[in-house]
């Protein structure tokens, strides 16, 4: 099979000699792909190489055309030329969030308080950040035990270190089958293998951790019980109740990503069922602000020592100013403020994805600021990714998300947060436009 950047390059060759002329009209993928004796899903990767180097863009229903490379291309939502509609990127921000969290730093910029703010701090921070977090964290009627709180870099961070205190290399790390495209990161970082798990309507399948923990035996399990990433499902009570059942009979660790959880805090988290087992990580940017860089892990006393110890070995440690900046939000009220402005948000940008998808397949949380979306066929999400990157618009294939080797699904992931109302208005009704009008010589696999 002759590779996909090899054909590109030869029709790159041809535009850059003038063979193809700007405005000329490519065959149809099927015809390309006949033309140069390849497959059909090659031709797809070519057309979409060429796009992404912008020698040719594509119009719904009429083709793929050589561009005039002596002209900027102009997104389809009229925005500056060098601008795209990030619908991947998924970080919250409201109307007077920095003026809010100004006014907290302004006090600790004081000469008395800055030299203390700025001094070194350890994975377990102080007394009186730790009592800041809990009541950050708490929620669902759970208030984590200060004592047992760590701090780290960032969410990621967090992450990072409980899963290299809970696992090793070659370990087996059983995780939802569609999951934190991080995670995946992290994991092949660390060496540890990940094993995919069930998911039905309620999110992961307790059944399905027991099975594959004896088929062969699970160093932990990762889990986002609240608004899972990508689906938005949260756990009903008796859910959580049978998956700690589980990890308290197998003695299996779970780490629990909680970071978008503060959008429903009338539902505790899995740590409240299966403290002894459970490691909660979250973070301070979604709740926040986007550059706010401090995580937090709720630890075990039997683990807590190892996550330190991962901390400060992956140099995920955190610096005192944030944490000083978080106490002081968390003391006047700004973090309640913003939290409660963002779930206002989240509802109202659900409501405007419903406006426009509402005649799709589509999963979703009123709470949450990210949406699934089934495509129509004969839609392929990588076909339909690249689409939509020609309409100027940036949109998460569910492969990004998928483990292991089951089917994946013809599906992409519909960040809300990061654009203006209005823009995330035009660019659901462009994807909506474009998945109702898919190019005939699309073939669903």
């Amino acid at each position: 099979m002759k590779e996909y950047r090899g054909v590109a390059d030869t029709v790159a060759e041809e535009i850059d000699a003038g063979r193809l002329k700007a405005g000329e009209r490519l065959p149809t993928q099927r015809e390309f792909a006949r033309e140069y004796g390849i497959a059909n899903s090659t031709a797809t990767r070519v057309y979409q190489e060429l796009a992404r180097r912008g020698l040719v863009v594509g119009h719904v229903g009429r083709g793929t055309f050589v561009r005039d490379i002596s002209e900027s291309a102009a997104p389809a939502l009229s925005e500056p030329a060098d601008s795209r509609v990030d619908l991947e990127l998924n970080y919250p921000v409201v109307p007077g969030q920095a003026e809010l969290l100004a006014a907290g730093l302004g006090r600790l910029a004081r000469p008395g308080a800055l030299e203390s703010v700025l001094a070194p701090v350890g994975a377990a921070g102080t007394a009186a950040t730790r009592e800041a977090a809990a009541d950050l964290l708490a929620r669902g009627g759970w208030r984590p035990d200060p004592a047992r709180i760590l701090f780290a870099g960032g969410g990621r961070q967090a992450i990072s270190a409980a899963v290299a205190a809970l696992t090793r290399p070659g370990a087996r790390l059983g995780v939802e089958e569609l999951t934190y495209p991080v995670l995946k990161a992290i994991a092949a970082k660390l060496g540890v293998t990940l094993v995919p798990l069930a998911m039905d309507a309620a999110g992961l399948v307790p059944e399905a951790v027991e099975e594959a923990h004896r088929a062969e035996p699970l160093h932990a399990v990762y889990v986002q019980p609240v608004l899972h990433n990508p689906l938005s499902l949260s756990m009903p009570a008796d859910r959580l109740d049978r998956l700690a059942d589980v990890l308290l009979t197998y003695g299996i660790h779970a780490v629990e990503d909680a970071v978008w959880s503060f959008l429903r805090g009338d539902l505790p988290p899995l740590a409240s069922r299966a403290p002894e087992r459970t490691v909660l990580v979250d973070s301070l940017s979604k709740r926040l602000s986007p550059g706010l860089s401090l995580g937090f892990a709720v630890t075990p006393a039997a683990v807590t020592g190892r996550v330190a110890a991962a901390l400060r070995s992956g140099g995920w440690m955190p610096m005192r100013f944030p944490l000083a900046a978080m106490a002081q939000w968390q003391a006047d009220g700004a973090v309640e403020t913003l939290v409660r402005a963002k779930r206002r948000q989240a509802e109202a940008r659900q409501g405007i994805a419903r406006s426009h998808l509402g005649d799709f397949v589509t999963r979703a949380d009123s709470a949450s600021y990210y949406c699934w979306w089934e495509l129509p066929r004969p839609w392929r999400a990588d076909t339909f990714v690249a689409a939509a990157a020609r309409q100027g618009i940036a949109v998460t294939p569910a492969a990004a998300f998928s483990v292991g080797r089951h089917r994946t699904p013809h599906a992409v992931r519909i960040g809300l947060a990061s654009p203006t109302e209005q823009t995330l208005t035009r660019a659901l009704a462009t994807l909506a436009d474009l998945a109702r009008s898919a190019p005939d010589d699309l073939a669903q696999d």
